[in-house]
Formats: structure tokens, C-alpha cells, sequence
């Protein structure tokens, strides 16, 4: 139904979406705070409605390989897990990149390293933006703050997974899993047919007829030039997602002295330090990015201009603040506050930081 209002976890929501943009198969393994994914795929069988596989596999790694293929034949796949479980996929998920195939991760982030904690957390950002497995290749990152963007860019990660043949991943912390709100879920899609797929996916391993014109999907190749080759035809895919695919929210950015920088929750707790703030006469404004990679590093420097120092925000040690410090080139003081071990800071803590540290 357009326009479909409901109150549900992100977790919940994500399930949803999922079966509603016509998704062919999903294929996970249970694990907090994202063990609501597969729960509700269960309970909402869509194998009998829209003819949805969804399968909890022995282990995180044979979900990643039977995502690996169902990629390979041009189907609309999907996994969700949490950060240890995001580890065990780094292989598959290296082996999906270099294979040019779409797909779509869910990691619902929680405290780490090791198994750390149940508790929400932001510290997968290096291996969701750095390339947690081997070799040279990139994820597009999507960020949510909300329930509503855990439903949105389900849709947005298919997309552009097929449009550039690379896998994307919703990089969402525990919290906005875990959360309910009011959600619109969107009307639904009918899953693609068999010879629809074969025309839209003409690389796919099923996307031709005869034994001899079959095509081969793979992320080997033996001769070092040739490797280089496809190397290279990679970065060009990578170069023209950051040229067109980034994604960011600003708010109060024109007129601030300084500016806040934080993803995902953390940036709608922000949103209250920027209300306290203005009580006490410190002028801030807000640059929440949603591409995670390729980030807006452009539009970050033209937010910055004119600012007297950033604050990164943050459930980690410091992580993005990296890529901040890159974008504005030390053209003005860049600074980190973060939580750890599942801790949410408060409003009043942020600007406690925002005063010590830049004021």
C-alpha cells in the first residue's frame, strides 16, 4: 500500500523494505542487535507471497558465499549481521567487489573490538570505508539516522549497487537498529523475472544461453597484467561513484561559528547540543555525512569555510575524524569526542566538549 504508515524497530523496518522492493533472496545468520532482520523475514514468509528465498545459513561465512552467488546470476541478495559477524564476511565480501556484482550488506554495529558488547557502537567505520578485507576496492557506505532511512535506502543500496556492479552497505549503529519510530513503507515491487534479469544482467552467470556462451563470474585471474587491468577498471568505477554518488545533510551550517561533524544517531543527539548551545551564545552548525564512502569531502570544505574549529562526534576512538581532517586540509582546528563501550553521550556532554576543546 502507497503510503503505508507503521511504528517498528530499524531492524524491523529493514525486513520490510526488503520484501517490498522485490528482493530475490537473503541469506544470513543470527546475531545482536540485528537478529530482528531475519526474525521478521520469518515471520513474514515472504517465499509464499512474492517467492522471496530467505534462508539462516550454518555461519556468517557461507551466508556471504551464497549471497557471492546469487549475485553472480544477476539476482537482488542481500545479508545483515553485526560487527563480529561483518568480520567473518570480509573474504566473501572482497570476493563480491572484485567480481563486479551487486549486493547488499546490513551491519547493525555494536561495541567492539572482539565480541565486545551488545551495546551500540560507530567503530566499524574503518572497515566499512578502508576495505575490511584484501585488496585494493571500496564499498558505497550508506549511513542512516532513522527508521525511515533504514527503509529508504534499502531501495537506494539495490540501486546503486547495480547501477555501478559493486556492493553497497547500510552502515547503521545499534541504536537506529534497535529504535522505533513511525515509518512510510513503500508500495511493492514485483521481484523480476527469470528473462528479465538475463536482459537487465547480460555478465550474469545465467545471463546466456548455450554451454559454450556461458559467462564465467569470478575475482580470479592468474596473469599479474591482466590483474592490473581489472584493477584499474575498478578504480574508474570507484572514481565515478565519488564524482556522482555523495551524500550529505546540513543544517544551521551558513550562519555558525563552529561546526559539528557526527553520523548515523549520533548526529540527531547532536541536533539537541546545537539547541543548548545556542542558549549559551555558541553559534553551531551540523554536517551529518550520509555517503560514508564516497565521502563529501568537497562539501565538507565548503561548510567549513569561515568556521573557527570542527568537533567530530562519535560512538568510537576516533575514526572518521580522519577523513574531516583530510577534507579541510588543517585549514582550521579539528577535534574528537567520542563514547566507547556502548556508552550515548548527552547533549550537555557534547557541549562541554565543544567549549574545552575549541572555545
Amino acid at each position: 500500500m502507497t503510503g503505508e504508515v507503521t511504528l517498528m524497530k530499524g531492524n524491523e523496518a529493514v525486513a520490510l523494505a526488503a520484501i517490498r522492493y522485490g528482493c530475490d533472496g537473503y541469506f544470513g545468520y543470527p546475531i545482536t542487535p540485528q537478529s530482528e532482520v531475519l526474525e521478521t523475514l520469518e515471520a513474514e514468509m515472504p517465499w509464499e507471497t512474492t517467492g522471496m528465498v530467505v534462508l539462516q545459513a550454518e555461519s556468517e561465512v557461507a551466508a556471504i558465499n551464497m549471497v557471492y552467488g546469487g549475485a553472480a546470476t544477476g539476482k537482488a541478495v542481500m545479508t545483515s549481521s553485526s560487527s563480529p559477524g561483518i568480520s567473518l564476511k570480509q573474504e566473501g565480501i572482497s570476493y563480491i567487489a572484485a567480481a563486479r556484482l551487486p549486493a547488499l550488506i546490513l551491519n547493525v554495529m555494536r561495541g567492539g573490538p572482539g565480541l565486545g558488547t551488545i551495546q551500540p557502537s560507530q567503530a566499524d567505520y574503518f572497515q566499512a570505508t578502508k576495505g575490511g578485507g584484501h585488496g585494493d576496492y571500496h564499498l558505497i557506505v550508506l549511513a542512516p539516522s532513522s527508521v525511515q532511512e533504514m527503509v529508504d535506502f534499502v531501495a537506494l543500496g539495490f540501486d546503486l549497487s547495480f547501477k555501478y556492479l559493486t556492493p553497497a552497505m547500510i552502515l547503521a549503529d545499534g541504536i537506529v537498529g534497535q529504535m522505533m519510530e513511525k515509518v512510510v513503507l513503500p508500495p511493492q515491487r514485483p521481484r523480476r523475472t527469470d528473462e528479465e534479469v538475463k536482459k537487465q544482467c547480460p555478465w550474469a552467470a545465467t545471463g546466456r544461453t548455450g554451454l559454450r556462451k556461458r559467462n564465467v563470474v569470478t575475482s580470479l585471474e592468474m596473469e599479474p597484467a591482466l590483474m592490473e587491468v581489472n584493477n584499474h577498471k575498478l578504480q574508474a568505477v570507484y572514481h565515478e561513484i565519488e564524482q556522482n554518488e555523495t551524500r550529505w545533510e546540513a543544517v544551521g551550517v551558513e550562519d555558525a561559528d563552529y561546526l559539528i561533524v557526527a553520523f548515523g544517531s549520533v548526529a540527531r543527539i547532536c541536533e539537541k547540543a546545537r539547541e543548548q548551545a545556542a542558549k549559551k551564545g555558541i553559534k553551531t552548525g551540523i554536517f551529518r555525512p550520509i555517503t560514508l564512502w564516497p565521502f563529501p569531502k568537497e562539501e565538507l570544505l565548503k561548510a567549513a569555510q569561515g568556521k573557527k574549529g570542527i568537533l567530530v562526534v562519535e560512538l568510537n576512538a576516533g575514526q572518521m575524524i580522519e577523513d574531516v581532517r583530510l577534507a579541510v586540509h588543517d585549514s582550521l582546528p579539528v577535534e574528537h569526542f567520542g563514547r566507547l563501550g556502548g556508552i550515548i553521550p548527552s547533549p550537555s556532554e557534547i557541549v562541554d566538549a565543544l567549549q574545552e576543546k575549541l572555545i
